[in-house]
């Protein structure tokens, strides 16, 4: 009997049709001898759909009409039972039933924790990190604050909020006149590059605040790293085991690599063995319209420190399920930073498990392998006890002075 995965995408994110590429990559490329795929789409209303449809990435280029071809559903689970159902309807007919959910949602309200502890609450096994991964995973402060704490090397930043911004403007410009010039800023929770921007002076500074509060209530503001190259690793696992990818090493004609550079333009990949390029693949390309070179240029001892603190980074904050993780290097000084991790990236970085000899079908087979034994973890922890401490209490005793409640 196959197991029954269904796979969760879009919702009301900034990274929405990310999401949607993404997933629609995976569901052609996960193995239908072992498993059937059930497509559950969340459009940008909040509302749930499924249907044969959704795995067609065509489909989506009227979203309005997709709607019309698919049928309006939610989650349900009852005594380890998990199903979707028909949204209307006097007695919810049952559409199918689900084993485990496969979240693969970028940003806002789906990959920050929100999403995962719905599943959570339902009782559903799902892939990837938990609801406290999910949260730190998506916001930059949080992460960088544990990274320090690891001792993991950060650059130099700070953060605020948009109403401490609005309040004393000039009090926070001048704290982030204490990093060197030029600094990049950031919303906290995006992803893909959404409201980022750079800025070499104060006049710059205050444009680039102005537009990253429109994203995001918490800002964080980071000296920019001179002479700087990227790369990315992806790591594969749990608390207990991980795998490390090859490294890539991104290129990009802007300061940071820009959304409309990871899915938008004519990237190209540079591969060894461009006869044996493993990073083709059909459709829309997601992640794949970046520029950049796999493996990565960089010296044996860059490589060997990147795979250690990518590692470390995993296991301190709890990741489970594929990561990609990003690294800025100083290529003068030759210090390398952390600078932030993905919990579920885009393409689920199945191009850089590939040159490891890893297809994208096995990528996607060892992640609901972990959903699986991470839900069956969980739930042998003692999470409530059968007893109830109320059944001993009298009404007065937990009544205030004038018989009301405290």
């Amino acid at each position: 009997m196959k197991i029954k995965v269904g796979v969760i995408f879009g919702g009301e994110s900034v990274e929405h049709e990310v999401s949607v590429i993404s997933a629609v990559q995976a569901m052609n490329k996960i193995n239908l001898d072992k498993y059937e795929v059930i497509p559950i789409y969340i459009a940008k209303d909040g509302e749930w759909y499924t249907g044969e449809i959704l795995k067609d990435i065509d489909s989506y280029k009227d979203l309005s009409l997709l709607k019309k071809y698919t049928k309006n559903i939610i989650l349900m689970g009852s005594k380890g039972v998990f199903q979707l159902k028909l949204k209307t309807g006097l007695f919810n007919k049952v559409v199918t039933d689900i084993d485990i959910i496969f979240p693969i949602v970028h940003g806002t309200n789906v990959e920050d924790g929100g999403l995962q502890g719905y599943l959570q609450t339902v009782g559903i096994p799902y892939v990837g990190s938990n609801v406290y991964a999910s949260v730190v995973g998506q916001d930059k402060v949080y992460m960088k604050e544990i990274f320090k704490g690891a001792d993991l090397p950060v650059v130099k930043h700070i953060w605020f909020y948009d109403a401490e911004y609005r309040e004393d403007q000039e009090g926070i410009i001048k704290k982030v006149n204490k990093l060197k010039y030029p600094v990049i800023v950031k919303p906290a929770t995006t992803g893909s590059s959404v409201g980022i921007k750079t800025a070499s002076k104060e006049e710059e500074l205050i444009e680039a605040i102005d537009d990253a509060i429109n994203y995001d209530n918490k800002i964080i503001v980071e000296e920019m790293v001179s002479n700087l190259k990227e790369v990315n690793i992806s790591v594969l696992g749990n608390y207990e085991n991980q795998k490390l990818s090859e490294i890539e090493e991104v290129i990009s004609a802007e300061k940071f690599l820009t959304y409309e550079e990871k899915y938008i333009g004519n990237g190209k990949i540079k591969a060894k063995d461009s006869h044996k390029n493993p990073c083709k693949t059909t459709g829309s390309k997601g992640m794949l319209s970046a520029s950049r070179k796999i493996p990565a240029e960089i010296t044996e001892k860059e490589r060997v420190e990147i795979e250690q603190i990518a590692s470390t980074a995993f296991k301190v904050l709890g990741s489970s399920g594929v990561c990609r993780i990003d690294f800025l290097i100083d290529e003068k000084t030759k210090k390398v930073y952390i600078n932030e991790i993905n919990s579920i990236p885009g393409s689920l970085a199945f191009y850089l498990w590939e040159p490891k000899g890893v297809s994208y079908t096995e990528l996607l087979d060892t992640m609901i392998t972990i959903g699986i034994k991470d839900y069956k973890k969980r739930t042998s922890k003692t999470h409530s006890f059968d007893s109830n401490i109320l059944s001993n209490c009298s009404f007065n005793s937990i009544k205030g002075s004038k018989g009301k409640l405290r």
